[in-house]
C-alpha cells in the first residue's frame, strides 16, 4: 500500500505516521482479520499495490500503539503483555497477541485490551469488542490450556470531557474506564472461532477458481439505516427522527407544522464502503454495483 502526504506534513511527523512493525507471526490468519470480512481481507490482498493511504489518517493507529508500548512497558508480576498466541484449526494456524493477562488467584486468566476510542463506543458498545475478546479466551484455552474467567476492556477515551462527565448521567466519568466484556459459553466460542476459520477457507477457495466472492453483511459494512426526520425547511438539525415515515407523519399531523417544516428522508448509508474505510471499495463489485444500481 502506498503511503501519501497529501497535507504537507514536515518529514519526522511522516515517517513516525509511517512505521509499521505490526506482524502476524508464523500464521495464516491473526484473530483480526479472522472476525472481519473475508471479502475485504481478499480484496486487499489482491490489489494491494494500487490501494493508499494518506499517512494523516494513521494518527489515531499511531496513538493507540504508542499507549500500547507505554503499557507494556510497565506490565509486571501476575501480568502478561502482548503474548501472541498460536492455535492450529482446521490446517489454518492463527494467532492473536492479546494486549494483557492477567493471572487470578485460582489460576484463571482475566483477558484485557487496550483501545484508543470514543465516548460513545463505551456508552453504546461494540460488537466487535465481544468477538475479539471472546476469540483471545478461545486461543488461551486451546493453547495455553488455562480457564478464562473475565474479559475486559481498558479503554482510553481521546473525546472525554470532564464537564460533560460532571452534568450527564451516562457519561464516562474518567478518561480511562474499564468495560466489562460479555463471555460466551465454551460452546459459543467454538462455534464462533471455527466458523469463522471455515468461512475465510471457503472464500479462499472460490478466489483461487474465480467465483464471486461471498458478500459482506450488513454488520461488517457498518450499514446506517433509513431514518426520517422532523425538521424546519431552514435549519440542519432535526426536531424528532423516526425510525419508519408513518412515525414522522403521525408527529408531523399530531404538532400540526406548517409549511414551514418538512419530513426528511434520511437514505440507508453502507458507511465503510461509501467513506472507503475498507480502502477496497474501488475494486468491490458489491459496492460499484450498488452505487450505479
Amino acid at each position: 500500500m502506498k503511503i501519501t502526504n497529501l497535507t504537507n506534513l514536515p518529514d519526522p511527523v511522516v515517517k513516525a505516521l509511517s512505521k509499521d512493525n505490526y506482524s502476524r507471526g508464523d500464521s495464516q490468519i491473526s484473530v483480526t482479520t479472522l472476525i472481519d470480512a473475508p471479502r475485504v481481507r481478499l480484496l486487499r490482498d489482491e490489489h494491494n499495490d494500487k490501494l493508499s493511504e494518506d499517512v494523516s489518517e494513521k494518527l489515531w493507529s499511531v496513538l493507540g500503539t504508542a499507549v500500547h508500548n507505554i503499557f507494556e512497558d510497565c506490565a509486571e508480576g501476575e501480568y502478561i503483555s502482548e503474548e501472541r498466541i498460536f492455535f492450529d484449526v482446521n490446517g489454518w494456524t492463527v494467532s492473536g497477541a492479546i494486549d494483557i493477562q492477567k493471572i487470578e488467584a485460582d489460576g484463571s486468566i482475566t483477558i484485557m485490551d487496550y483501545k484508543c476510542t470514543s465516548v460513545w463506543s463505551v456508552i453504546f458498545g461494540k460488537e466487535e469488542w465481544a468477538e475479539q475478546l471472546n476469540a483471545y479466551a478461545y486461543l488461551v484455552r486451546k493453547a495455553k490450556k488455562v480457564s478464562v474467567g473475565k474479559l475486559q476492556i481498558v479503554a482510553i477515551l481521546r473525546d472525554w470531557k470532564k464537564r460533560d462527565s460532571q452534568t450527564k448521567p451516562d457519561y464516562p466519568q474518567s478518561p480511562i474506564v474499564i468495560v466489562d466484556v460479555p463471555m460466551w459459553s465454551e460452546e459459543q466460542q467454538n462455534s464462533y472461532f471455527e466458523g469463522r476459520v471455515e468461512l475465510h477457507q471457503e472464500a479462499d477457495f472460490v478466489s483461487l477458481v474465480g467465483e464471486e466472492l461471498p458478500l459482506c453483511t450488513n454488520k461488517e459494512r457498518w450499514m446506517r439505516d433509513a431514518k426520517y426526520a422532523v425538521k424546519k425547511r431552514t435549519v440542519k438539525r432535526a426536531i424528532r427522527i423516526f425510525d419508519t415515515k408513518e412515525q414522522a407523519e403521525d408527529f408531523f399531523n399530531k404538532e400540526a407544522f406548517g409549511d414551514a417544516y418538512i419530513i426528511e428522508e434520511r437514505i440507508s448509508e453502507a458507511i465503510r464502503c461509501s467513506q472507503n474505510y475498507c480502502r477496497v471499495a474501488d475494486y468491490c463489485d458489491q459496492f460499484i454495483g450498488e452505487a450505479s444500481g
